[in-house]
């Protein structure tokens, strides 16, 4: 398993908490000073490419959710 990045981190964090979202809703979530909507969608689908991340499809929108639990990543990242 890849290790995330931390802006990749942030979002998996967002999203561990809320277990499903909408991107403005892991906007809203994120400590000031806040991303650019596009800067958090381009990152949640680079999470969705490695595997980290589902969505569901609303129309146009995507509601985003983890695909790992915290603590398997937690438990993956110390054992390498």
């Amino acid at each position: 398993m890849k290790q995330l990045t931390k802006a990749e981190e942030q979002i998996m964090q967002s999203l561990w908490k809320a277990q499903k979202a909408f991107v403005k809703e892991i906007i809203e979530q994120m400590e000031e000073p806040k991303p650019a909507y596009n800067t958090v969608s381009t990152v949640v689908r680079i999470l969705e490419k490695k595997g980290f991340v589902g969505f569901e499809a609303f129309g146009k929108s995507h509601r985003y959710y983890p695909l790992i639990s915290k603590e398997d990543y937690s438990e993956q990242v110390m054992n390498q």
